[in-house]
């Protein structure tokens, strides 16, 4: 049987982060109200550990997004599937990913694409065209690089 994972993703803002990359995978912000409704009412969050985003609360300190397709915990709004996590950490990054993000949207679209992220807030780091690798690397707005294949 496999296992279910998701990515988690540390950040210093992790709603706007998770707004980019929403924006960038085409991915949805989760709606978690009736979680965190269900919070308040029993005292275990307060006000001050919430934002609010588009008309509605989410969480200061960890917000996650997911593949519009996957199904969710209606109780909670949690994505029961492909499902990226953002989570706030003291420290800020300070070397090269371990890990990263491949955006993969063919040839055709890829200018397009940089075009786009770069609008949200991406930057452009260098392309890559050699045998067997041709994509673009960029870095999101905290930093941290991914390719668009």
């Amino acid at each position: 049987m496999a296992v279910e994972w998701q990515l988690v993703v540390d950040c210093a803002d992790p709603v706007a982060l998770s707004l980019f990359w929403a924006q960038a995978m085409e991915y949805e912000p989760e709606d978690n109200t009736v979680l965190i409704d269900r919070l308040l009412a029993e005292g275990l969050v307060k006000e001050e550990d919430l934002r609010e985003v588009d008309g509605r609360k989410v969480f200061a300190t960890v917000v996650a997004i997911r593949h519009p397709g996957d199904p969710v915990d209606g109780s909670t709004g949690i994505g029961l599937g492909r499902r990226v996590l953002f989570q706030v950490v003291p420290e800020s990054k300070t070397v090269k990913n371990r890990l990263h993000v491949d955006l993969k949207v063919g040839a055709a679209r890829r200018a397009d694409t940089v075009r786009r992220l770069e609008g949200l807030g991406a930057t452009y780091v260098r392309a890559v065209d050699e045998p067997g690798a041709s994509h673009v690397t960029m870095r999101d707005p905290e930093g941290n690089e991914f390719d668009v294949q």
